[in-house]
Order: C-alpha cells, then structure tokens, then sequence
C-alpha cells in the first residue's frame, strides 16, 4: 500500500529551524509568511528566539509579566502586562504561541492604523464582550499610570490627587469616543473616533520600524 503524502504541515515542519535536528514543530513557515508580513528569514530568527526563552513552546502569564517588569523597572507593570496579555492570548488558553505571537506582532509593527486600531480595541475591552464600558477604560489607564510610575503610593493624599487626574482623563477620553452618548463605545465608534484624531493616527504610526 502506497505511504499517503505529507500534508503541508508535516512537509514544511522543521523550515524553521533548517540547521537543528529535526524536531516536530507544528507551524508551516509558508503558512506564517500568509498570516503575517514577516519574511521567511525574519519568522526563523523570531522562532531561535523564542524557543531560546520559551522552550516550552508558549508564553505564560507570569513570564509575560517578568518581561514587561525589565522593561519598566520604575512602575509596575504587572496590570498592564495582564491586560496585554490577553489581547495577545487571541484563543484564550492561558498561554500565548508562536504562532500568536507573530501574528500580533505583525499587526503592530507592520499593519495599518486601522489593524492596530482593532487591536488596541480588543485590548481596552477587558472581559471581550465587542464593547469598551467607562470602567474598562478607566482600569487600563489606571495600568498605564502604574506602568510608567505616575502613581503615588495608595492611601496617601497624593495617591488621590492621581486618581482625580485619571478619572478625569477616562471621562474626557469617553465622552470623545462614545459618539451616541449610551455609555459604551462600540468598535465601529472606536474606530471612527480615532481615525479622524491625528494625534493618534500619528502615535500608532510610530510602531512601523520597517524592520
């Protein structure tokens, strides 16, 4: 009886690593070129890099957090790194892949304003629901206060002096975005809102490192 042929899977399984011995990876090299805007040599030097710090295969919570906390030693990064987290985590298993990994990346650094728009929309709705309610935003601004360090200690008569300026900042931000005035803002408002502000189309242009 004829062996079946490989499928397209198995065929370019071990692309990524041409120099190593062969090891089961279930990702395609082709099929991550089609689903990013990465080229082939870029994907397998992203891939040695990840397996270098993830040789499991995936991304954990905790480590995502231990990441993030090397890059804003002076804040802490634990919410907001939470919160990325699961904007990364796109089948909500607990734990980011390669293959979510890149893709995500690829949106960021190399997609268009309205891509990147999608996905900042997905990250400041927290429980996932197609809307960003007023106490959604003001959880991931509140993160990005305690990211950068901009947060007195809590209880402390400074501490409410920050938390009147964020509450401030997320009603201001939400009346701007909330075009209907109904207390959500919907993706479609998002999306309207933003496009017609230069000063965010300019900052999420930023991310395009034509690397």
């Amino acid at each position: 009886m004829a062996t079946p042929p490989e499928s397209p899977v198995e065929e370019h399984a071990y692309e990524l690593e041409p120099n190593r011995p062969p090891k089961p990876i279930p990702v395609a090299l082709e099929e991550l070129c089609r689903q990013t805007k990465f080229s082939k040599q870029e994907i397998r030097v992203m891939y040695r890099g990840f397996k270098t710090e993830c040789p499991d295969g995936v991304v954990h919570e905790e480590s995502f957090k231990d990441i993030y906390a090397k890059f804003f030693p002076h804040g802490n990064s634990a919410l907001y790194a939470h919160y990325v987290f699961k904007a990364f985590d796109v089948n909500c298993s607990g734990a980011i892949s390669f293959r979510e990994l890149l893709v995500t990346l690829s949106t960021l650094l190399r997609g268009s304003v309205y891509e990147r728009l999608r996905w900042a929309f997905r990250l400041y709705d927290v429980d996932g629901d197609g809307a960003i309610t007023r106490q959604e935003l003001s959880e991931v601004v509140v993160a990005v206060h305690e990211l950068l360090g901009r947060r007195a200690p809590p209880g402390s008569p400074a501490s409410r002096i920050d938390d009147a300026k964020a509450a401030e900042q997320v009603d201001r931000v939400f009346r701007k975005l909330d075009l209907n005035q109904d207390g959500v803002i919907t993706i479609e408002e998002f999306l309207e809102s933003c496009l017609k502000d230069d000063v965010i189309t300019r900052s999420l242009q930023m991310f395009d490192t034509g690397l």
